[in-house]
């Protein structure tokens, strides 16, 4: 990678790392559909008129109505599910389940598209699960409220990325990652309308949630995915996904300066074992990667 490539990549997982923080600070006041519909509302208008000045809207012609469905399922009902979870879990911690993101998507792509999953690529589902029930361990209980709901809520969403990674690869191939990415911000914005209208906060927020929201949008949304597709574009999709190993770091750091959330020894142990375990059952260590596909995002949020 170039130097320009290796800044972009830190930038990147510093920007992405940056939006668990900042939904545990505004998910509380806005909740999740309102913050949301702000968050995607945003990042919308940063991309479109990049979109339309690359010419763009040309390339989604055809393909508009399967591009709404990966912005119901990889933006509108994650980003909801992940922000629900910040309600009662750290930052960090919510961060680092995220992780689950890959793993799930080579089960998917697996029991979908029929990809090989080779003995380092099971080992490595394995391992990374193991470090998933590692960090919940303790914490899930058979309940409907409070940690064990927002430890399913995140997973869910995580899953969410999973079956979207498939669903773009075997419908939305060859279709150019920016307008993937710029339409379905505007259909995840107008599938949450209703919902956030319906449940938007009787109090005001106060300016530190505005700020937080403010960020998420400009930079989590807009500013990341053009980081993202020239990342993509200079050194390639497998490079690019090495992203999804610094946004826990990144999140640990941010959640630590300006949240004061210290990660426990579990914590961190969780999450080595589940990088690891996302390392092999991806294919980045230990065996032949997977042919990578199109889509507008990673697994992150």
């Amino acid at each position: 990678m170039k130097p320009r490539d290796i800044i972009d990549l830190m930038l990147l997982g510093a920007i992405w790392g940056a939006s668990y923080p900042l939904m545990r600070i505004a998910t509380p006041e806005f909740g999740p559909f309102a913050l949301n519909l702000l968050r995607v509302g945003i990042g919308a208008a940063c991309l479109l008129p990049l979109l339309h000045g690359r010419g763009g809207l040309a390339a989604a012609r055809g393909h508009v109505g399967a591009i709404c469905v990966v912005g119901v399922i990889n933006t509108a009902l994650p980003f909801v599910l992940l922000a629900y979870s910040t309600l009662h879990l750290s930052a960090g911690f919510a961060a680092i389940l995220n992780t689950a993101a890959p793993l799930w998507g080579a089960i998917v792509a697996w029991l979908w598209l029929g990809d090989r999953l080779n003995a380092a690529r099971i080992a490595g589902l394995g391992i990374g699960f193991a470090g998933v029930a590692t960090l919940v361990w303790g914490k899930v209980a058979i309940s409907f409220e409070g940690t064990s709901l927002a430890i399913a809520a995140s997973l869910a969403g995580t899953l969410m990325y999973g079956i979207a990674g498939s669903y773009t690869k075997k419908r939305l191939t060859g279709v150019a990652p920016l307008a993937v990415a710029a339409i379905s911000q505007v259909a995840a914005t107008l599938v949450l309308l209703p919902l956030a209208m319906a449940t938007w906060p009787a109090a005001p927020p106060s300016g530190k949630a505005w700020a937080g929201v403010l960020v998420l949008g400009m930079m989590c949304t807009g500013v990341a995915y053009i980081l993202y597709f020239r990342l993509i574009a200079n050194a390639g999709p497998a490079r690019a996904i090495a992203v999804s190993f610094l946004i826990p770091a990144f999140a640990l750091a941010w959640s630590g300066l300006f949240l004061g959330e210290v990660p426990t020894p579990r914590m961190l142990a969780g999450c080595v074992v589940t990088l690891l375990g996302t390392a092999l059952a991806t294919g980045m260590v230990g065996g032949r990667k997977p042919a990578a596909a199109a889509r507008p995002r990673p697994g992150t949020t």
